[in-house]
């Protein structure tokens, strides 16, 4: 049994690698999707992956064919799964689908809102959404965005707070707020326990010019 799985193993790593090497193409659009999706720079990735910036660089421009080992660590960093990084377009399913272990979660400064990536790491760079969970009192503190571009928030659970400019607005569960999010802006849970809600973003780069 252990000699089988072996094989198994060493044939599912020669796949991946084989793949690494005839889809670098896409592979450095989805590392760059991924990477702008954590709002990561080509230093910062470089610096949690141990993976040098130059290289990282070399495969967002598709200059290189990169290892099996220099993609584990990439997706490592940007918490993903390998299949996940080497999937291509001409193999994706119709239907995809993408279990919690393998959803990246961004959280707060303050470590009570977590935002899950639910949206499509091919569309992030004009529309994301997410899933948020915050605890009581929790804070999710955004830099401005692109000028033009709209956020909104649908709240299931609790209630939110957004601050955009020194304007504020409560939303209750069933309750939506939308407003612009290219100068800074908050959203803080206020009720007396969890909430939750669904978050979207639209870039004005992709849906406005």
């Amino acid at each position: 049994m252990q000699d089988q799985a072996e094989r198994v193993e060493r044939g599912r790593t020669r796949d991946l690698l084989t793949g690494a090497q005839v889809l670098s193409g896409q592979l450095g659009k989805t590392i760059q999707r991924l990477r702008k999706a954590y709002n990561l720079s080509l230093s910062e990735l470089a610096e949690q992956s141990g993976v040098a910036k130059s290289i990282i660089s070399q495969i967002e421009r598709n200059e290189t064919n990169p290892t099996l080992a220099t993609i584990w660590r990439l997706s490592q960093a940007l918490d993903v799964s390998i299949e996940r990084v080497l999937a291509t377009g001409d193999e994706e399913p119709f239907i995809e689908k993408s279990s919690r272990a393998d959803t990246p979660i961004l959280v707060s400064e303050d470590g009570k809102v977590r935002l899950a990536i639910i949206g499509w790491i091919k569309t992030v760079e004009w529309l994301q959404w997410y899933e948020v969970s915050a605890d009581p009192g929790g804070v999710l503190d955004s830099d401005p965005h692109q000028r033009g571009s709209v956020e909104s928030l649908s709240v299931s659970e609790g209630i939110f707070e957004v601050d955009v400019a020194g304007v504020v607005q409560r939303a209750r569960a069933g309750e939506t707020l939308r407003y612009r999010c290219d100068r800074p802006h908050n959203v803080r849970c206020v009720s007396e326990g969890p909430a939750r809600a669904i978050m979207v973003v639209i870039m004005k780069a992709a849906v406005m010019e």
